[in-house]
């Protein structure tokens, strides 16, 4: 690899002003405005150069002094990626192995890595940034900031609870509602509340206890208890929303599959003036007695209003580690084949 001398350019360049095609189209140079950029793309000891050319085989990936040239069949493509990472190192993103696999894959899907990772949706006290990490959190995020009710649906790790808790804590630090209100049904996952010890409250916490640890990691804990006490952070079960009207709020319903078609109504109703609403559910782990679902068919039902949007995450969307992505997957592809069988 050849270390050419060059200056940083001063303005950021744009993935697409990064990359020079040939005539051929098959053909494709990225200027790389930096060594230090350079270094950071390839990875320590091109350990990052190995992992692109593994997902693209048939295309031949050369780096020149600054530039990087890529002759093939996906080169094109190979262009647009190394834009893409260009634009995200001088954002001061980090490239390791689990982030070069979702910025691939999204520039695989012809979407922006660039864009899709760098939205900021809250600043943690502890100084943690919160960011969407796939195309379809980013636009999850989107959905909740533009309409008044949002259903996050998707399977385990696609970041529906954490993602809509943080647009919960954004909301409120903008002053845009006076209070959040955390909330799900107390439904048995093959154990029974009667054998917990302790009073209702004490027997619903385990329930509620995934809602406060996502709210807990966005604020620190004196704080966080600060609003609890004030009533600022309601944290309760799906029951003690009934005869309520919650104005200036923003309510999040967690585990929404795990809701009744009555149950579902009743909270829907609920929306008061002011207020944004955020349902979260997976379809796929349904624990409601006799299968029936709040969630079945709901997007049917409500078709056509303004101000609301369901949102669908998959195994693309998954944040966790990897097995849990393929294990996602899997249900995926069993469930469609089922289906084309039925």
């Amino acid at each position: 690899m050849g270390a050419g001398q060059h200056e940083s350019c001063a303005r950021q360049q744009s993935p697409d002003e990064l990359v020079r095609m040939s005539p051929t189209d098959s053909l494709i140079r990225v200027v790389v405005p930096g060594q230090d950029l350079l270094a950071a793309l390839v990875g320590p000891r091109d350990r990052n150069l190995r992992q692109i050319e593994a997902a693209f085989p048939d295309t031949e990936i050369t780096v020149r002094g600054n530039e990087v040239v890529a002759r093939g069949s996906r080169a094109e493509v190979v262009g647009r990626l190394f834009g893409e990472l260009v634009r995200l190192v001088e954002r001061g993103q980090t490239l390791d192995d689990t982030v070069l696999t979702r910025v691939i894959g999204m520039v695989d899907a012809d979407e922006r890595p660039s864009e899709v990772l760098t939205h900021e949706v809250l600043r943690g006290t502890r100084g943690r940034t919160v960011h969407p990490k796939t195309a379809g959190q980013k636009r999850y995020v989107d959905a909740i900031a533009r309409n008044v009710v949002t259903f996050g649906i998707g399977p385990a790790g696609t970041g529906k609870s954490w993602l809509a808790v943080a647009m919960a804590v954004r909301a409120l630090q903008a002053k845009q509602v006076q209070r959040i209100i955390l909330t799900r049904p107390a439904v048995e996952a093959g154990e029974r509340l009667g054998f917990l010890p302790g009073d209702l409250m004490a027997k619903i916490d385990p329930y509620l206890r995934p809602l406060y640890d996502a709210f807990y990691d966005m604020v620190d804990s004196d704080g966080a208890q600060k609003l609890l006490d004030r009533g600022t952070v309601e944290v309760a079960p799906l029951a003690f929303m009934r005869g309520r009207t919650l104005n200036n709020s923003f309510i999040i319903l967690d585990e929404a599959q795990n809701t009744t078609p009555e149950q579902m109504k009743m909270f829907l109703t609920r929306i008061g003036f002011g207020s944004k609403v955020v349902v979260t559910g997976d379809t796929t782990q349904i624990d409601v007695p006799n299968g029936r679902s709040g969630l079945h068919r709901l997007a049917d039902t409500l078709d056509g209003i303004d101000g609301l949007e369901f949102v669908h995450l998959g195994a693309a969307d998954v944040v966790r580690h990897r097995i849990v992505a393929d294990i996602v997957a899997a249900y995926e592809r069993n469930a469609t084949q089922r289906g084309g069988r039925g």
